[in-house]
């Protein structure tokens, strides 16, 4: 029998002004997640067959497919074209592509305490890149996320609509 690890519980504190309710509460999530027993991925490595359209875009271009999941991966900060176009130019130059989006899914391991499996993630992208990046884009939208529309517009969801741009005020014409 495995021997199971307690729960820990990290809290953060909402300080006024500094950063919204919604950010705090994710952060008590994602330190929670941090801190549990690692949990199974929501599909398997070669379950890439299941979505034939996104299977199809990740063999012929996975830079689109990787780009998507970096975005939401890094919260918006690197955008997906820019992850994307780093991703080409890398494997245009030097092959070495799967090093890049391999340190992506390390960063989503961390993030929602998934196991290193079937093999290190290293090993995953040099043996099967798109996958990977395949497996990796299904377990977002198992969380709850849509990387087709990108980062900004998944906090948007998230937080019930609410933008962070008041629409302009009434005006009157005059003279």
């Amino acid at each position: 029998m495995a021997a199971t690890q307690p729960l820990r519980w990290h809290v953060f504190a909402i300080t006024p002004g500094s950063e919204s309710e919604t950010e705090a509460t994710a952060a008590n999530r994602l330190a929670f997640s941090a801190c549990a027993a690692p949990a199974a991925w929501s599909s398997g490595l070669f379950d890439c067959f299941d979505d034939c359209g996104l299977c199809c875009v990740t063999y012929w271009c996975p830079c689109i497919t990787f780009g998507k999941v970096a975005e939401i991966v890094d919260r918006g900060a690197t955008s997906c074209g820019t992850s994307g176009a780093l991703y080409v130019l890398l494997a245009s130059l030097t092959g070495c592509h799967w090093i890049y989006s391999c340190t992506y899914r390390s960063k989503m391991r961390a993030q929602y305490a998934l196991p290193d499996a079937p093999c290190c993630d290293c090993c995953v992208h040099y043996c099967c890149e798109p996958c990977a990046l395949v497996q990796e884009y299904k377990e977002l939208k198992a969380r709850g996320y849509d990387p087709e529309i990108g980062w900004h517009l998944n906090q948007e969801r998230r937080n019930g609509g609410a933008g962070g741009v008041n629409p302009p005020g009434m005006q009157e014409m005059g003279r």
